[in-house]
């Protein structure tokens, strides 16, 4: 995870990522395939996309539902 810092500015930080993340999760649960096709323009590469993921995950803002297996963002009821 990278954080913003005198090194690194928000704009490169993972928080920056959350965003268009959380945009489409909110419409929609999604599985993480086709997450990542809406918003892989937004992101250097698919690490750094599973990085976000797994922040937003540690921060208890989305969850992995079964047996769907669809990203859901917990805001959204």
């Amino acid at each position: 995870m990278r954080l913003p810092s005198k090194v690194t500015p928000y704009s490169q930080s993972t928080l920056s990522q959350f965003p268009p993340i959380l945009k489409h999760l909110s419409d929609q649960d999604l599985s993480p395939a086709v997450l990542y096709k809406k918003v892989k323009s937004k992101f250097a590469d698919v690490d750094e996309f599973v990085d976000t993921l797994d922040c937003l995950f540690a921060l208890g803002q989305i969850e992995l539902l079964y047996p769907e297996e669809v990203l859901h963002y917990v805001g959204r009821v």
